[in-house]
C-alpha cells in the first residue's frame, strides 16, 4: 500500500485518494497507530472496497470531523460517546480492534441503527504466556536478583551464588482465576502444566454460579489471576476488604482490565507487605499519570507492564485480519 502522511496525522493510500468522488462506503481507522500496521500483513485492508482512511491518533475534539461522512469506523480505544455519534448521519458500523467495548456508548448504537463489533479471541496466547511470565517473575524474585547484577554484587559474593530474594516454587500452589473464558481456560492449563492446583471463582454478581465464591476463594489462594471483563459487578472487585482476605505470601495477576482493582487499595497492601506481590499489565487509566500512585515510588513487590499482554505479532495479526473479516462482511 503506497502511505502519504500528512501534516495532521493522517496517512492515506492512493487509491483512497483517487476514489473521493466514487460511490465506495467510506471507513475510517480512527487510532491505526495502536496496531502499529507497518509490522503486520495489510493486504486485506489495501484491498478493501472501500475508501479508506487511517488517523495514527485521534483526539477528542477530533472525532466528530473525522466519522462525520464515514459508513464504518474502526476504534481501539478511542472514546465514542453518543454525542459524537450524533453528527456522523450515514455510520452504520463500528468495528472495535479489541475485545473490550466499554468506549462506545451501545445504548446509543443500538437506537440508531449502529452495528458495534469486536474481537474476541485473538490475543489468548500472548495475554496467557505474559501472565504466566508475570507469575513467574514474581516466584522467583526474577526483577531483584536482575539489579543485583547490575549493582554487581554477584562477583562481590562470598560464594557460588545469590540467595538474598526467597524463591517459591509454584508446585503445589493454589491458584484461583476469576473469568473462565478462552483465556481463563488458557491460563489453567499453563498453571496445571506447573503443578499448580487451580480453582474458578464464580462470576460476579451471578446468583446462580454453583462454583465457590471469590470471597470463599481468597483465604487458601497462593496466586489469584484476574481474566474477567469490567462491568458493575467487577468494578473494584479486589479492593481493601478482599486483599485483606489475602495471604500475606499471595500474588495477585491483573492482564484484563485496571478497573478491577482499587488502587489505593493495592498500594497500601503491598506497601505494607498484606500481600506478597502483584503483576499488573493494566491501569485505570491509560496512560497513567507520572504520579499514579502505584507508580509514584518503587515498590519491590510490584511489576506493571504497559499494557502490552496483547501485543505479540500473531496477535495482532489475527486480531488485524479477524477485525477486517467483519468488516468486509459489512461492506458486502
Amino acid at each position: 500500500m503506497t502511505k502519504h502522511n500528512t501534516s495532521n496525522g493522517k496517512v492515506e493510500d492512493s487509491q483512497t485518494q483517487s476514489s473521493r468522488n466514487g460511490q465506495k462506503k467510506r471507513v475510517v481507522f480512527l487510532d491505526a497507530e495502536t496496531m502499529d500496521l507497518p509490522s503486520l500483513d495489510t493486504s486485506v485492508l489495501d484491498s478493501l472496497n472501500a475508501d479508506v482512511t487511517l488517523y495514527q491518533q485521534t483526539h477528542a475534539k477530533e472525532i466528530v470531523e473525522r466519522i462525520r461522512a464515514a459508513d464504518a469506523v474502526l476504534v481501539n480505544k478511542v472514546v465514542l460517546n453518543a454525542e459524537d455519534l450524533k453528527q456522523a448521519e450515514q455510520l452504520k458500523y463500528i468495528g472495535v480492534t479489541a475485545t473490550g467495548m466499554n468506549n462506545i456508548d451501545r445504548d446509543y448504537c443500538k437506537q440508531a441503527g449502529i452495528s458495534v463489533q469486536n474481537v474476541e479471541g485473538y490475543g489468548t496466547d500472548s495475554v496467557a504466556q505474559h501472565a504466566l511470565t508475570l507469575v513467574l517473575n514474581l516466584a522467583t524474585n526474577f526483577v531483584a536478583y536482575q539489579r543485583d547484577m547490575d549493582k554487581q554484587a554477584w562477583s562481590a559474593s562470598s560464594h557460588f551464588c545469590l540467595l538474598n530474594h526467597p524463591v517459591i516454587e509454584l508446585a503445589g500452589k493454589h491458584a484461583v482465576i476469576v473469568g473462565h473464558g478462552e483465556l481463563g481456560k488458557r491460563v489453567e492449563a499453563l498453571f496445571k502444566a506447573m503443578g499448580m492446583k487451580v480453582s474458578i471463582a464464580a462470576r460476579p454478581g451471578k446468583q446462580d454460579d454453583p462454583r465457590p465464591s471469590l470471597t470463599s476463594l481468597l483465604p487458601d489462594a497462593d496466586v489469584i489471576s484476574l481474566h474477567c471483563p469490567l462491568t458493575e459487578d467487577t468494578e473494584k472487585l479486589i479492593n481493601a476488604d478482599t486483599l485483606s482476605l489475602m495471604r500475606p505470601t499471595a500474588f495477585l495477576i491483573n492482564t484484563a482490565r485496571g478497573g478491577l482493582v482499587d488502587e489505593k487499595a493495592l498500594y497500601h497492601a503491598l506497601k505494607h507487605n498484606k500481600i506478597g506481590g502483584a503483576g499488573l499489565d493494566v491501569l485505570s487509566v491509560e496512560p497513567p499519570p507520572i504520579d499514579h500512585i502505584l507508580l509514584k515510588e518503587p515498590l519491590p513487590n510490584l511489576l506493571v507492564t504497559p499494557h502490552n499482554a496483547w501485543i505479540g505479532n500473531g496477535a495482532r495479526q489475527k486480531l488485524l485480519d479477524k477485525a477486517l473479516a467483519h468488516l468486509t462482511e459489512f461492506l458486502g
